[in-house]
């Protein structure tokens, strides 16, 4: 299947999930998930899948056995390419539109350990630094989940504190509702932010491993 971008009607799809999260909802809009949001999403990581390698399209089930809420179905269609331990590339369809990222989304201990004395070292972090930099400049935000004290066995005054607070490191963009996520100008977007994502993701792996 050729890509052609997403259409306007699996964002129609998320809006309405959000309001009605139910299995009859579900049973009865199923062609509507399949059609519009499940096939171009696999259009689109299989397009570029020959750059940056073969994606996991996740599945639209939740898992509620230990969840609060037991709503059924997620309301939005990730998409993960991965390098490296829960690290690599992200798209995502939902009713607030289309995102990217990249970067990693969780650390084991011993991974994040190796990521921590790479970003404590003085070239090594240097060079995350410059990365992070480029992309905020680039219009991406970075984010991810963060300590709010000095983690142990770093001082409080290390120079790149902020950096070694980070838990998960992760760049995104997001496209919203521009008219171009409905067109195949979309596929070109995601490869462009990919590729200036690749410098954060090839980091992380070598550092994180």
């Amino acid at each position: 299947m050729e890509f052609t971008g997403i259409p306007v009607a699996a964002l129609d799809f998320y809006d309405d999930l959000e309001v009605d999260n139910t299995r009859s909802f579900w049973e009865a809009h199923k062609s509507v998930y399949l059609e519009q949001v499940r096939a171009p999403v696999v259009a689109l990581t299989d397009a570029l899948a020959q750059e940056f390698g073969e994606a996991k399209v996740f599945r639209p089930y939740r898992d509620v056995r230990f969840a609060r809420d037991k709503t059924p179905y997620k309301t939005h269609q990730g998409a993960f390419v991965g390098v490296a331990p829960a690290t690599g590339w992200y798209v995502e369809v939902a009713a607030p539109g289309v995102r990217v990222g990249g970067g990693t989304y969780h650390a084991s201990g011993p991974q994040l350990a190796a990521i921590r004395q790479a970003m404590a070292d003085a070239r090594t972090g240097a060079v995350l630094e410059r990365i992070l930099r480029d992309l905020r400049t680039g219009g991406f935000e970075i984010g991810g989940e963060r300590l709010k004290t000095t983690p142990r066995g770093f001082e409080k005054d290390h120079p790149r504190i902020e950096l070694l607070r980070m838990r998960t490191v992760l760049g995104s963009k997001r496209y919203g509702f521009e008219p171009f996520v409905h067109t195949a100008e979309l596929l070109d977007r995601v490869r462009d932010d990919w590729r200036r994502l690749r410098p954060l993701v090839s980091w992380l792996a070598e550092h994180g491993s």
